[in-house]
């Protein structure tokens, strides 16, 4: 992976890897970067905090770049370094925050989130195209971080989905606004009450993923989008602005959404509790079992 991404950036917070080329302007974000054996891939709160935190940075130069017309399209890929691309938002946070009734602690991590897969969908405001490759399991969350991106890339064999519904919650940060910018409404609510995880290569037949390689050909795939795009960056360019004015997902939406879930989620009964407290643990089992 070295030789596709020279410039590695030590400074950007424990949980993330980033490694930059400016020279392409092209920057990858791996997430989990700290993953150890029981540690769950989640969006913890230290991960939302380093996503921001590199975000805003890696706006701002961007930014400063974007004067020069010779610079080329940016490309920001979120990635992951532990088994799974993400499994979702912190359950067991979650737990302690609605069994507290702590509302504003709640509505505060999701208000986070949404900062964050919003500033993907909106190419960190600084005109560029986000990719998530997705090499392992895309749950809850995780999968919407993915939706968030301009393009998804998977392995085949990943799982993707929405299962909240389980413990009687809907995904509330961003997955109805990005779905529905794939597939029709009532296609993506079905999705989101029935529950059902699916396959990489079933997401991609029902359009939710764009390009599906086999396994250990995701980075390939990757520098072929890029290197595509390369080819027609005032076109592709053109068509953020485009899409961003004919199917726009505002940061107001997305927050007003997320104020909903907090209040379903403050709804919870203990058996719903109970399930979330069940998936703590059978994640903690997983991450144990595959990096141990």
């Amino acid at each position: 992976m070295s030789a596709v991404h020279p410039f590695p950036r030590p400074d950007t917070g424990r949980t993330l890897r980033v490694i930059e080329d400016a020279g392409r302007s092209v920057y990858w974000c791996h997430m989990h970067a700290d993953a150890v054996p029981g540690q769950r891939a989640c969006f913890s709160t230290q991960l939302v905090n380093d996503i921001l935190a590199y975000q805003r940075n890696l706006s701002s130069r961007l930014k400063a770049r974007s004067a020069d017309a010779d610079s080329p399209l940016p490309h920001v890929v979120l990635a992951s370094d532990g088994d799974a691309f993400n499994l979702g938002g912190d359950l067991e946070l979650f737990c302690r925050l609605i069994r507290t009734n702590d509302r504003q602690g709640l509505l505060n991590y999701a208000r986070q989130c949404v900062r964050g897969v919003h500033a993907f969908h909106a190419g960190l405001g600084a005109g560029a195209h986000s990719i998530a490759l997705v090499q392992g399991d895309a749950l809850g969350g995780g999968f919407e971080a993915a939706l968030s991106c301009h393009t998804i890339v998977a392995e085949e064999g990943a799982l993707m989905g929405l299962p909240e519904v389980l413990f009687d919650l809907f995904p509330g940060m961003g997955a109805y606004s990005f779905l529905c910018k794939r597939i029709p409404p009532h296609q993506a609510e079905k999705l989101m009450l029935e529950g059902i995880v699916y396959t990489s290569e079933e997401m991609h037949r029902m359009g939710l993923v764009d390009v599906l390689v086999p396994q250990g050909q995701g980075i390939q795939a990757v520098e072929d989008v890029i290197r595509a795009n390369r080819r027609i960056p005032h076109a592709r360019a053109a068509m953020h602005q485009v899409r961003s004015l004919a199917q726009p997902v505002t940061l107001e939406e997305m927050m007003r959404i997320t104020e909903i879930w907090v209040d379903t989620a403050l709804q919870l009964g203990e058996k719903s509790l109970r399930t979330m407290d069940r998936l703590v643990r059978a994640q903690v089992r997983r991450s144990g079992a595959v990096t141990a």
